[in-house]
């Protein structure tokens, strides 16, 4: 019964957002996400003090003004998802413009995959729907929601565009049977991950568990890695989905060396997308919540 109620709300509120006009959408989901914000207050917590362990600096002014930020953008996300269905190829360029596109081609271009290195930044959910609708479908890891009818609602609108999913936890034949076709898999690499699946690099100067995944597959398949992050422009009053030029690996023979090498260029160039865009990031979330064996925990709640 449970189940059936949260496929209800969910498949509810997906239609009757996707009836408003977009910025009345957009406008909903940000009411909705400073109501939940409000009434959690282990998002308060969270959203604090991980502020205050990446900008010791800044006073909680300025960090009240970044998570006012991070709430509208994620209120955002919510109503930008519920108007994929009204997305198209004709009209996709007037809400997300497309920069450093050729280095995302080059490396198509080599015949041995992508790894499209992002995180959650934006309405980080339009990102790979925008990139399928500009003509490039990929393939993208995802962690499948418990509730299986909610699972398969929210991947019907992902997969609007031709985009394709990939269970996290069956992941490995699948991405390199995609690689392999020379097509691309899009990684979220921004979130805290347990011991058995993630190295320790530096996030923000604090070691970090983070998926070694992305540079296992890289090194063992020489896809290229390519960064593509979504962010807001205010000027622009559009989204930028913007493409760096692939990450040069480290290849010292030494493969366990060269994962966590990798996967710390890889966590730098994350790093450095949230730092120009810290209003455009999650700060909910948990990352320093796995520590080293032995380490105190960091977070106090």
């Amino acid at each position: 019964m449970r189940e059936w109620l949260e496929y209800a709300v969910a498949w509810a509120g997906l239609k009757l957002l996707g009836l408003l006009p977009r910025p009345a959408a957009r406008f909903v989901g940000v009411c909705f996400v400073s109501v939940a914000y409000a009434v959690r207050a282990p998002l308060r917590r969270a959203a604090i003090f991980n502020l205050r362990l990446a900008f010791p600096d800044w006073n909680d002014t300025r960090r009240k003004r970044v998570i006012r930020g991070m709430i509208r953008q994620v209120g955002w996300m919510a109503g930008e998802f519920s108007q994929f269905p009204k997305y198209t190829r004709e009209n996709i360029g007037r809400i997300v413009t497309l920069e450093g596109f050729e280095n995302f081609d080059a490396a198509r271009r080599r015949g041995k995959g992508v790894l499209f290195l992002t995180g959650h930044m934006s309405a980080w959910e339009l990102a790979p729907f925008a990139h399928a609708l500009y003509g490039y479908p990929l393939h993208f890891l995802v962690r499948p929601i418990a509730n299986r009818r909610v699972d398969t609602l929210i991947n019907r609108y992902r997969c609007r565009s031709g985009n394709r999913p990939i269970e996290k936890n069956r992941a490995a034949r699948e991405i390199l049977r995609v690689l392999g076709d020379g097509g691309t898999v899009g990684i979220l690499s921004d979130h805290n991950t347990t011991l058995e699946e993630g190295v320790f690099v530096n996030f923000f100067g604090i070691p970090a568990s983070t998926t070694s995944g992305l540079a296992r597959i890289a090194l063992r398949t020489d896809a290229a890695v390519v960064p593509g992050f979504l962010s807001w422009d205010e000027a622009l009053r559009k989204y930028r989905l913007r493409f760096e030029p692939a990450v040069e690996l480290a290849r010292t023979g030494d493969e366990e060396a060269d994962v966590v090498e990798n996967t710390a260029r890889f966590t730098r160039v994350i790093e450095s997308y949230i730092r120009e865009h810290p209003d455009q990031w999650p700060w909910v979330h948990k990352r320093w919540k796995t520590r080293p064996p032995g380490e105190k925990p960091i977070y106090p709640f």
